[in-house]
C-alpha cells in the first residue's frame, strides 16, 4: 500500500478495532484477580491460620484453572476465523464444542480435587494449623472449577465474536456478587472460611449461567445446535493441546524462578514476590492488546485477507512497543512511591529497587512478546507456540539455576526472567512473524 492517505486510514481503522477490543478486555482481566483479593480481605479477619489455609488453597485452585486457559485462547481463534469467513452459525457451534470440553475437563478436575483436597494441601506444605482450613476451602471451591472453565471457554466464544464488553460486565458483576456473598455467608451466617468458599462458588456459577444464557441465545437465533458433537469436542481438544504445553512450560519457568529466589534468602524471595506481582499486573495491560490480536487476526485470516492480517500485526506490534515504553517509564518513576506500600524492610526495598529497574527497562520487549503471542494464537499457530516455549524453558532453566551458584542476587535472576526468558521469546516469535508461515487463511486452519 503506497498511498500515504490510504495507509493512515488503514492504521486508524486498526487503532479503533484494537481500542474497542483491548480496553474492555483489560477491565475484565483486572477484575478477575479481585476475587482472590476479596476472599483474602474477608478471611484475613478470621485469623492467621484461616488466611494461611486460604493462601495454599487459592494457589492450588489458580494453578488448576490457569492450566486450562487454552480453552479461551483456542476458542477465540477458532470462532474468529468462522466469523471472518461469514459462517456465524458454525462459529457459535464451534464455541459450543469448546464449552462442552470445558465442562468435561471441569468435572474431571473435581473428581480429583474433591476427595484429594487434604492430601494436596499437605503436599503444598501447609502447617498443621492452616491445613484444615485450606482443605475446607479447597474442597468446597473445587465445585466451582467447572463453572470457571465454562467461563474461560465462553469468554473465548465472545472474544471470537469480537465482543469483549460482555466479559467485562460479567467480570464486574461476578466480583460484586462474590464480595456481597462472602460478607453475608462469612459474617452474617457465621460460616467462617467455608462461607467464603461457598460465596465464591455461587458467584462463579452465576457468571457461568450468564455466559451460557448469552451463548445459547445466540445459538438459537442463528440455528446452531446446542448438543455436544464428539468430533467437534475432540477437535477443540487437539487445538488446545499445544497451548496447554505452552502454558505448562511458562508455569515451569515461573516456578523455577520462585525456587531460585527462595534459595537466595528471605529478603530476596520477599522482593521477588512483590516484583512478580507487579510484573503480572503490567502483563494485564499488554495481554489486553494480545487478546485484541487473537480476535482481529483470526477474523482477517478467516476472511482470506492476508494483507489485512499482516497490517494488523504490524500495527499491534507498534502498540505493544509504545505501551511497553509507557509502562516502563511509569515503573521506573514510581518505584519510590509504591515500594513502601508493600514493605518497610530496608533489605527488601534494596533488592526490590534493582529488580524493578530491570522490569522497567524490559517492558518494551514484553510488549512485543505479548502482542506476537496473541497474533500467533489468533492464527491458530499453537504447535509453533508450544515448541517456542519449550525452547525458552530449555534456555532459561540452566541460566536461572546458575544464578545462586555464581553468586548472583535477585537482580541477576530478574535479568534471567525479563532479559533471557523474554529475549528468547522475542527472537522465536519475531522470527515466526517475519516468516509469514502463520498466515494460513480459511474458516478452519488446515
Amino acid at each position: 500500500m503506497s498511498d500515504p492517505a490510504a495507509r493512515r486510514t488503514t492504521m486508524r481503522r486498526h487503532d479503533r478495532e484494537i481500542i474497542a477490543l483491548a480496553l474492555p478486555a483489560f477491565g475484565a482481566l483486572v477484575a478477575e484477580p479481585l476475587f482472590l483479593m476479596v476472599d483474602s480481605a474477608i478471611v484475613g479477619h478470621l485469623g492467621t491460620p484461616q488466611l494461611a489455609g486460604l493462601g495454599v488453597a487459592a494457589a492450588l485452585l489458580q494453578t488448576g484453572v490457569n492450566v486450562f486457559v487454552f480453552l479461551a485462547y483456542a476458542t477465540t481463534a477458532a470462532v474468529a476465523r468462522r466469523v471472518g469467513a461469514g459462517e456465524l452459525p458454525a462459529a457459535i457451534r464451534q464455541g459450543m464444542d469448546g464449552i462442552w470440553l470445558a465442562l468435561l475437563l471441569g468435572l474431571a478436575v473435581v473428581a480429583v480435587v474433591l476427595p484429594g483436597a487434604p492430601l494436596l494441601v499437605d503436599l503444598f506444605g501447609a502447617s498443621a494449623t492452616a491445613a484444615p482450613h485450606g482443605s475446607t476451602y479447597l474442597r468446597i471451591s473445587s465445585l466451582g472449577i467447572p463453572a470457571m472453565l465454562v467461563v474461560l471457554a465462553a469468554t473465548g466464544v465472545l472474544r471470537g465474536l469480537q465482543d469483549t464488553r460482555t466479559p467485562l460486565y460479567v467480570a464486574v458483576g461476578g466480583f460484586s456478587a462474590n464480595a456481597a456473598l462472602n460478607v453475608l455467608l462469612v459474617y452474617g451466617f457465621g460460616l467462617g472460611i467455608a462461607g467464603s468458599a461457598w460465596g465464591t462458588v455461587l458467584a462463579q456459577w452465576a457468571m457461568a449461567a450468564v455466559y451460557l444464557f448469552v451463548v445459547v441465545r445466540g445459538a438459537r437465533r442463528h440455528g446452531a445446535s446446542l448438543r455436544p458433537d464428539p468430533s467437534g469436542v475432540r477437535a477443540c481438544a487437539r487445538a488446545g493441546a499445544p497451548l496447554l504445553i505452552r502454558t505448562l512450560s511458562l508455569r515451569a519457568v515461573l516456578m523455577i524462578a520462585t525456587a531460585v529466589a527462595a534459595r537466595l534468602g528471605d529478603a530476596d524471595i520477599a522482593a521477588h514476590q512483590i516484583a512478580l506481582t507487579l510484573w503480572s499486573l503490567l502483563a494485564f495491560a499488554l495481554d489486553a492488546i494480545a487478546i485484541a490480536g487473537q480476535a482481529i487476526i483470526g477474523r482477517y485470516l478467516g476472511a482470506g485477507d492476508e494483507a489485512g492480517a499482516r497490517a494488523a500485526c504490524r500495527r499491534m506490534v507498534q502498540w505493544g512497543v509504545v505501551t511497553g515504553v509507557v509502562l516502563g517509564l511509569l515503573v521506573a518513576a514510581a518505584r519510590p512511591l509504591f515500594m513502601p506500600l508493600f514493605t518497610s524492610d530496608g533489605a527488601v526495598i534494596s533488592e526490590l529497587t534493582s529488580a524493578l529497574l530491570v522490569v522497567a527497562v524490559t517492558q518494551p520487549v514484553a510488549g512485543v512478546v505479548f502482542v506476537l503471542d496473541g497474533v500467533l494464537m489468533g492464527a491458530g499457530d499453537g504447535a509453533y507456540l508450544a515448541s517456542a516455549m519449550l525452547v525458552t524453558l530449555a534456555v532459561f532453566a540452566p541460566v536461572a539455576l546458575l544464578v545462586p551458584v555464581l553468586g548472583g542476587g535477585l537482580t541477576a535472576l530478574w535479568w534471567a526472567i525479563a532479559g533471557v526468558m523474554m529475549g528468547v521469546r522475542l527472537v522465536t516469535l519475531w522470527a515466526r512473524a517475519r516468516s509469514g508461515r502463520w498466515v494460513v487463511t480459511g474458516a478452519v486452519r488446515a
